[in-house]
């Protein structure tokens, strides 16, 4: 584990020289592995909370040709549809072709940012509920990110739930800061409400580090772990709404004991109960 460290001077922007560039103005390591960093963004972009677009680097030259080949890969959006900036949060892969190379940006590098957002954590794919829960995994967090600094997320639902489960304490901690610095800060105080904030409910797990609480949230759901810490009913249909964000494995994992409590998988083109953003691994 490292210190957590930040650079946040922005440099003068210069003039472009990748494709669709944009300008780093802020880049923050959570750990050893997990860092996340904020750009420009493009003026004509416009998203919804919650979608992914493709970001990325120029590759390195091809060895006889001398030309490079831009390496993009789905990121979603951490910051909300009302930033002016974009805001993502990824792992570092050592030998990743692209996240070995993203890991070292600083403040006025430029990324490549294909300014086309997509996307199922929408709003717009579920039906209206009472309850929203987030499940995240990892940096399948991001997305939460966006929609729990989003003022429609607390105009539809009465309550927000917030499962994030890693291996180690330390690799929890951007979601942490995130909703403890969402209370304290009063801009969003005042563009959320506070009443609306207070919606939150946090709920963090570990599978590696010893932490309060210790599991796989596949398991808490399915022994009623869950449901007993936070005084909540069993997740159904006429109340429940819920995101599904993380692994492969961890998508399928919760899709199978949402479908098991009774709630149907939708899309942009049919809202339901619930929806999986498939296109992010992490």
């Amino acid at each position: 584990m490292t210190e957590q460290s930040k650079v946040n001077q922005t440099a003068a922007k210069p003039v472009p020289t990748l494709p669709d560039a944009q300008t780093v103005t802020s880049v923050t390591h959570w750990t050893d592995q997990l860092f996340s960093f904020r750009v420009s963004r493009p003026a004509s972009l416009r998203f919804r909370s919650g979608e992914f677009v493709m970001i990325g680097l120029m590759g390195d030259p091809h060895p006889e040709t001398g030309k490079q080949k831009p390496l993009l890969r789905a990121y979603s959006i951490a910051s909300p549809a009302w930033d002016d900036e974009l805001e993502f949060y990824s792992i570092k892969v050592q030998d990743g072709p692209l996240t070995s190379k993203l890991q070292h940006i600083q403040p006025g590098d430029q990324i490549i940012l294909r300014p086309k957002p997509v996307g199922t954590l929408v709003h717009d794919a579920l039906l209206p509920g009472d309850r929203l829960w987030m499940f995240a995994t990892g940096t399948g967090f991001a997305p939460f990110a966006s929609l729990l600094r989003e003022p429609e997320t607390y105009e539809k639902f009465d309550e927000v739930i917030v499962t994030h489960t890693c291996r180690d304490v330390a690799e929890l901690e951007y979601g942490r800061q995130l909703i403890e610095g969402l209370k304290a800060d009063e801009l969003m105080q005042e563009l959320i409400g506070t009443e609306n904030l207070e919606k939150i409910r946090y709920y963090p797990t570990t599978t590696r580090e010893e932490s309060p609480k210790m599991g796989r949230i596949t398991n808490l759901l399915q022994d009623g772990t869950v449901f007993k810490d936070l005084g909540l009913p069993q997740i159904n249909a006429t109340h429940d709404r819920a995101m599904v964000c993380g692994s492969l494995g961890f998508n399928k994992d919760i899709m199978q004991i949402l479908e098991g409590f009774g709630l149907t998988e939708g899309a942009n083109s049919d809202p339901q109960h619930f929806v999986v953003e498939k296109a992010f691994v992490g």
